[in-house]
């Protein structure tokens, strides 16, 4: 069984940043890859970033140069640095880590909130 928790939310001014963080624990030995999705109010679920443990990347277009996902390998966490945010970035942002037989797993989810 995999857990993962989020961390970092919160409430921050348009322009500003965060950084989110999700440790992954549990039955993990590899991973096809750690991401970040999010689901603003009335809104579907929609991927932010997720990247591999090769290290590959993929953003949302809506991110691209703004937001920068990372990992540690050693500790199995993932990162995801938010800048320049926006009020359209308010959503809940929920940890992703797909296993290498294909089974996802989620987090809770960690609010992240962008006032104008």
């Amino acid at each position: 069984q995999v857990q993962l928790v989020e961390s970092g939310g919160g409430l921050v001014q348009a322009g500003g940043s965060l950084r989110l963080s999700c440790a992954a624990s549990g039955s993990i030995f590899r991973f096809n890859f750690m991401g970040w999705y999010r689901q603003a109010p009335g809104k579907q679920r929609e991927l932010v970033a997720r990247i591999t443990s090769g290290g590959s990347t993929i953003y949302a277009y809506s991110v691209k140069g703004r937001f920068t996902i990372s990992r540690d390998i050693a500790t199995n966490t993932v990162y995801l640095q938010m800048n320049s945010l926006l009020p359209e970035d308010t959503a809940v942002y929920y940890c992703i880590l797909e296993s290498l037989g294909g089974m996802d797993y989620w987090g809770k989810g960690t609010l992240v909130t962008v006032s104008s």
